[in-house]
């Protein structure tokens, strides 16, 4: 039943998690008033709340081997590619979250914030959307068994 569980919250997070970020491109990318901002602050929000739930559900399924063991993923090549798109979505999201809080307290100060990075922040969302894509792809080539030398 944990296996089934943690699976299940680990694809539900990565869906949550996609939608989100893709929404928050979405919000920062046109015309970007307060109502924008209210939208890219709740996608975020959301972002990282399936951030919080896919690493701790992907972290217990390596580390308790609820659907192989540890050293099946650790030896895989297609795990590291997972890992290394995983770490390159975590180093891109670095800026636009420390940007975001900033921007959050600015307005729950009642200041303004310039929002000029809107579209950068926009850009890096689409890019960061992207490379979960990628991982799906990975990670499902790696569930059913591949390896880099095919099947």
């Amino acid at each position: 039943m944990l296996r089934l569980l943690l699976a299940a919250t680990h694809l539900l997070a990565l869906g949550i998690g996609l939608g989100a970020v893709w929404a928050r491109s979405r919000a920062l990318r046109g015309i970007v008033d307060g109502a924008a901002i209210r939208r890219a602050f709740a996608a975020d929000a959301w972002w990282a709340a399936a951030a919080v739930l896919w690493l701790s559900t992907g972290l217990t399924r390596l580390l308790i081997g609820t659907d192989r063991a540890t050293s099946y993923y650790l030896q895989n090549p297609l795990f590291h590619i997972k890992m290394g798109l995983f770490l390159l979505v975590l180093a891109l999201e670095v800026w636009p979250m420390v940007t975001l809080i900033r921007w959050r307290r600015a307005m729950g100060r009642n200041q303004t914030a310039a929002f000029g990075a809107a579209r950068r922040i926009a850009r890096i969302s689409t890019i960061e959307a992207f490379l979960i894509v990628v991982m799906v792809f990975v990670a499902v080539a790696m569930a059913r068994g591949y390896t880099l030398g095919g099947p």
